[in-house]
């Protein structure tokens, strides 16, 4: 039986939304709005790659041999957990939160990512982790693959360009070094062709998603937009016995 078809997962549960998109779209802000703002979970998936990716550098694992990369993840540990500005990542109990935001470790997560047995592993423990509901689910094929029957879908979009200053300027806030803004577009232009493109999974949109193309939109208006996905869906199921909004 494949995940998917778990009848826990098809047993009655509290609402998931689903977020998805390419890198630097905005994911990880508009998920941690929306889990604080309808007291849900948030589950960042990305992190999880992210947390692999890491461990595999520190072992020298080659990132093109799925076999070995099979055998990693099955032997590794990968926990998060809550907080008030983002998830904390525990990689066999070691926190690696501010380990795992480093290029080299973003990079390496792309090239992870892309592999059918890896992902299959990552698609179940992240199931898994949402059966019950009441989360905030945010990566590249939540709504399509990881929880197709998401109650709330939303594909975060923007503009290469945009993106790729965003992160600039992520990268700069935080205080770290940055190659220049031209060289960051590039690479998320590299990594948007890897992610679409990719034989398992593809970057897609599910066809019943909410497009939000936050381009042209400030941070309080994409975080509005994001919010009346959820508040359409709510005002059609108030009566269900789900979780509703303000809990």
């Amino acid at each position: 039986m494949s995940p998917e078809e778990s009848p826990a997962l098809k047993s009655k549960r509290n609402f998931v939304v689903a977020i998805d998109g390419p890198a630097g779209a905005g994911k990880s802000t508009i998920a941690r709005h929306l889990a604080r703002h309808y007291g849900l979970l948030n589950l960042e998936t990305g992190a999880m790659y992210r947390a692999l990716a890491l461990k595999a550098l520190r072992r020298e694992v080659p990132l093109d041999d799925p076999a070995a990369l099979e055998r990693l993840a099955t032997d590794t540990d990968i926990q998060l957990e809550s907080g008030d500005r983002e998830n904390r990542v525990l990689l066999d109990g070691e926190d690696v939160t501010g380990q795992i935001r480093n290029q080299i470790v973003t990079d390496a997560a792309s090239r992870v990512s892309i592999h059918p047995a890896v992902r299959a592993g990552m698609v179940k423990r992240q199931q898994e982790m949402a059966a019950r509901g009441g989360v905030v689910m945010e990566g590249r094929d939540i709504g399509t693959v990881v929880f197709p029957d998401a109650e709330v879908k939303i594909f975060l979009d923007a503009a290469p360009e945009v993106r790729g200053m965003r992160r600039y300027d992520q990268i700069g806030q935080n205080g770290k070094p940055s190659a220049p803004p031209e060289e960051v577009i590039r690479d998320l232009r590299a990594r948007d062709e890897r992610d679409r493109n990719r034989a398992d999974s593809p970057l897609r949109a599910a066809s019943d998603a909410f497009i939000l193309d936050s381009t042209t939109l400030t941070l309080d208006e994409a975080l509005k937009a994001a919010e009346s996905a959820v508040d359409d869906w709510l005002a059609k199921n108030r009566n269900d016995g789900r979780v509703q909004k303000g809990t």
